[in-house]
C-alpha cells in the first residue's frame, strides 16, 4: 500500500519571473517544465489516493442487499464523477497496489513517475512494467514517451501476431519498433483468416515499405468491417463486403473503400439525427402555432419561417460556402410494407 507523508503539501513553486530580462528562454522554459513535473508528481498521488477512495465504496456497496451498487453511483453523481473516470482511478489504484505488493516498484519510485508515465506503465505488459520500475528504483526519472518506447519494442520483438521473421529483424535492429508496433495493433483487430493472409504477405517481404503497407491495409480493413456492419444500405441486398474488399485490394483501392463505407456510416447517422430533429422541430412549430393567433403577428412570422425548415420540403441555405445557393430535401415517412425506399 503507499504510505502518506505527514508533511504539508508543498504549495509554493519557484517560477521564474517573465518580466525578468536577464534570463534566457531556454532557462526559462526548463524551470517551467521543473515545475510542471512537480504538479504532474502531486497529480500522481491524488489519483492513486481517490482511485483507492473509489474502490473502498465500490467494494463496500458490493456486499450483497437489494439495490447493490446504488450507493456508489450516488455517490459518483454528488461528486459529479463519470463512471469512466471512476474505473479508470480505481484501475490505476489497482495497478499501483499490485507492482507495489509483488514487489516490482518501491514505495518511494513513485515519485519518479509523471501522472502520465504512471498510467502508461499500469496499462503495460508485466515485463515492461518490470523494466520500468527498476530504472525507476534506480533513481530514473520516468516520462511517458520512455514507456512507450519499452513498450514498442517488447511488442514488436515478442509478439506472436507477427512472423518470425519481422520478430528477429526487429531484435537485430533491422527494423524501428515504433513501425511494428502499430501494425502489431492492428492485426490484434482482424480476424485469424486475414490475420494469416498480411503474414504471409510479411513473410515473403519483411521490409520497412512492406511493414507500412500491410499496417494501413490492416487498418482500412478494419475500417471498412466496423462501419459496413452499421450500414443500412448494405442490408437491402445480398451484398459480400469482405469479398468486395478483396477486389479493392486487387485494385490497390481498399483505402478508398474504407473511406467511402465510413463516410456512408456518417451520412447514415447524420440522416437519422435529422430526421429526429426534422419531427421535433415540427411538433414544436405546430404546438405554437395552436397556441398564437392573429394578437401575436411578431410570433406568427416566427413560425412561419420555421416552415421551411419543419415542412416536408426543406430549403436550406448553404451560405457563401456555396455562393448562396439552397439545398432542398425532400423528407418522406412511409411504412415498412412500401416497397418504394424513402427519399431524401
Amino acid at each position: 500500500m503507499l504510505s502518506s507523508s505527514s508533511e504539508p503539501p508543498v504549495l509554493e513553486l519557484d517560477l521564474p519571473d517573465p518580466e525578468q530580462d536577464d534570463i534566457s528562454t531556454m532557462e526559462f522554459l526548463a524551470r517551467l517544465e521543473e515545475a510542471w513535473a512537480v504538479c504532474d508528481k502531486f497529480d500522481l498521488q491524488t489519483e492513486i489516493w481517490r482511485g483507492r477512495i473509489l474502490k473502498a465504496v465500490r467494494d463496500r456497496e458490493k456486499r450483497g442487499g437489494e439495490g447493490r451498487g446504488a450507493g456508489f453511483l450516488q455517490w459518483l453523481r454528488e461528486r459529479e464523477i463519470s463512471k469512466t473516470r471512476a474505473y479508470g482511478l480505481i484501475q490505476l489504484a489497482e495497478s499501483a497496489e499490485q507492482m507495489l505488493e509483488d514487489g516490482v516498484l518501491e514505495p518511494t519510485s513513485v515519485n519518479q513517475f509523471s501522472k502520465r508515465a504512471f498510467m502508461e506503465t499500469s496499462l503495460a505488459e508485466p515485463e515492461v512494467q518490470l523494466m520500468i520500475s527498476e530504472a525507476a528504483n534506480e533513481g530514473q526519472e520516468i516520462t511517458r514517451k520512455q514507456v512507450r518506447r519499452l513498450s514498442d519494442e517488447f511488442m514488436a520483438a515478442t509478439s506472436p501476431l507477427l512472423p518470425e521473421e519481422i520478430r528477429e529483424r526487429t531484435q537485430q535492429n533491422l527494423l524501428p519498433p515504433k513501425v511494428v508496433a502499430p501494425l502489431v495493433k492492428e492485426l490484434a483487430k482482424l480476424p485469424e483468416l486475414q490475420q494469416d493472409d498480411l503474414r504471409k504477405v510479411l513473410r515473403d517481404e519483411p521490409e520497412l515499405d512492406r511493414i507500412k503497407d500491410v499496417t494501413h491495409t490492416a487498418r482500412w480493413i478494419t475500417k471498412a468491417t466496423e462501419s459496413g456492419e452499421s450500414v443500412r444500405a448494405f442490408q437491402q441486398g445480398e451484398l459480400d463486403l469482405e469479398k468486395a474488399m478483396q477486389e479493392a485490394q486487387r485494385l490497390d483501392a481498399l483505402g478508398l473503400l474504407a473511406d467511402a463505407v465510413g463516410q456512408a456510416h456518417a451520412l447514415e447517422s447524420a440522416v437519422l439525427k435529422l430526421h429526429t430533429s426534422w419531427r421535433r422541430l415540427g411538433g414544436l412549430q405546430e404546438r405554437l402555432w395552436v397556441e398564437s393567433g392573429s394578437s401575436t403577428p411578431y410570433l406568427r412570422d416566427v413560425l412561419s419561417a420555421l416552415q421551411s425548415l419543419s415542412g416536408p420540403t426543406m430549403r436550406i441555405s448553404l451560405g457563401e460556402l456555396a455562393g448562396g445557393k439552397r439545398v432542398r430535401l425532400q423528407l418522406v415517412e412511409e411504412s415498412p410494407d412500401q416497397l418504394e425506399p424513402p427519399t431524401l
